[in-house]
């Protein structure tokens, strides 16, 4: 793993410890994640995410492996200072920012942000993030991680015996919008 905080896909792109990492060992699968504001961001895609994506899919793609996308959730209030007045608005602009260059590169996007949105109108009251209304909570975690279950593994994870220390009822409500989210959202964007 190469995750520092803050890190942009352009600063991976000119890392040797990520491009050490890349090229030392043997991937199925390398899943990239921007920096949470740079994808929905028109400009800052064009100028910043885009290039690097394309570097890093083709060092990637020489070692063999799959390049999948984690594509993430909004803040919760948005980003007004950047046009983003509320979470929803925010959430089209990064699903659309994943999307465009999943489809460009041929790669694999995991829905998680798409998930989220599905849970929250499912069960408004549920508190995906931190308090700081950008990090997950322990079920915004879990939820992202049933959704890369199902990405990588194409299988449901609903019935998973593993529930992260949640209520029942908690988990398997996420599990099943994971699913469900699967199952409308197909992790391969070109048949979106």
């Amino acid at each position: 793993m190469s995750a520092q905080g803050g890190q942009t896909l352009a600063g991976h792109a000119e890392s040797p410890t990520t491009l050490k990492k890349l090229t030392d060992q043997r991937w199925n699968f390398v899943v990239l994640q921007e920096q949470s504001r740079i994808p929905a961001i028109a400009a800052q895609r064009k100028e910043q995410m885009f290039p690097a994506v394309r570097l890093l899919d083709g060092t990637i793609g020489e070692s063999g492996a799959d390049t999948v996308f984690f594509m993430t959730w909004a803040s919760r209030a948005g980003l007004p200072g950047a046009g983003f007045e509320d979470y929803a608005a925010m959430q089209a602009a990064i699903e659309a920012g994943y999307l465009q260059v999943a489809a460009e590169i041929g790669a694999m996007a995991a829905p998680v942000g798409v998930a989220w949105q599905r849970a929250l109108e499912g069960h408004p009251e549920l508190d995906l993030w931190q308090r700081d209304g950008i990090h997950p909570s322990l079920e915004g975690t879990y939820l992202a991680a049933c959704v890369f279950y199902t990405t990588l593994l194409g299988q449901s994870p609903e019935e998973a015996s593993y529930l992260a220390g949640l209520p029942e009822e908690t988990a398997r409500f996420l599990q099943s919008v994971a699913a469900e989210t699967h199952r409308v959202r197909p992790a391969r964007p070109l048949s979106w």
